[in-house]
């Protein structure tokens, strides 16, 4: 058994996970006025550069803005936010989802699936198909739910590539951290074969080249984990 090396955060990330948890648990209202950069750090007993650094990172995800000459305030993060917003509240509530977050992700899943499935009917070679199946075979293979996933989502990625859209792989990319996280729990609840049925009868229509099959499917399968008769979010 190996175990993974430990290391402390920086004084930058324990700025950051204060600032985040103290605005997503309330304490910190949307509109608030935070102190000038110098009195954070003082208040902190960090240096201005770690705040400064800090807050940029807040801003980024959208829990902060920062206005020239005013100084920051709490930003409203549901109104503002991107993905990077979602991956930081997923950190802070331990990777666990709520269910109107996963069924809001599973509704862009199954639009971006029935395009890139669509596509790759239509455009994909033999070879790409083939390539396909190779990867299917690895999620088989999987000991652990999250190699499962990430086998699986190796496969989606694969799949955007065949569908010769070149910005589709980008956007399946950027989905990667909460998509993996509801496969880890799919895999948690259902069992790692469940995740390999679904993949290979997707597979089976597609080198079927059979578009109306393959839609079917997938509206079956994601509209399930979508409307709760299959439940993978966390109450």
């Amino acid at each position: 058994m190996e175990f993974e090396k430990l290391s402390a955060p920086s004084l930058k990330d324990l700025f950051v996970q204060q600032l985040r948890g103290m605005i997503l648990s309330g304490e910190l209202p949307v509109g608030t006025q935070l102190p000038p950069e110098r009195e954070l750090a003082r208040q902190m007993q960090v240096s201005r550069a770690v705040v400064n650094s800090g807050m940029a990172e807040l801003a980024q995800q959208s829990f902060v803005e920062v206005r020239p000459r005013q100084g920051a305030v709490v930003a409203d993060y549901r109104r503002r936010g991107n993905l990077s917003t979602l991956i930081a509240i997923m950190e802070y509530q331990g990777g666990v989802l709520g269910k109107e977050e996963v069924q809001s992700i599973l509704e862009v899943r199954r639009a971006l699936e029935h395009l890139a499935v669509s596509n790759a009917i239509r455009c994909a070679s033999d070879q790409a198909l083939a390539r396909l199946g190779e990867l299917l075979a690895a999620i088989a293979d999987c000991d652990s739910p999250a190699q499962a996933a990430e086998a699986a989502w190796v496969f989606q990625h694969e799949l955007a590539l065949a569908s010769g859209n070149s910005i589709l792989p980008l956007i399946y990319s950027s989905f990667k951290p909460p998509v993996i996280t509801l496969w880890i729990r799919f895999c948690k609840l259902y069992g790692i074969g469940a995740l390999c049925r679904n993949t290979e009868k997707l597979y089976n229509y597609l080198c079927a080249r059979d578009q109306e099959g393959a839609a079917r499917w997938i509206d079956e399968y994601l509209g399930r984990a979508i409307s709760g008769s299959q439940q993978i979010y966390s109450e």
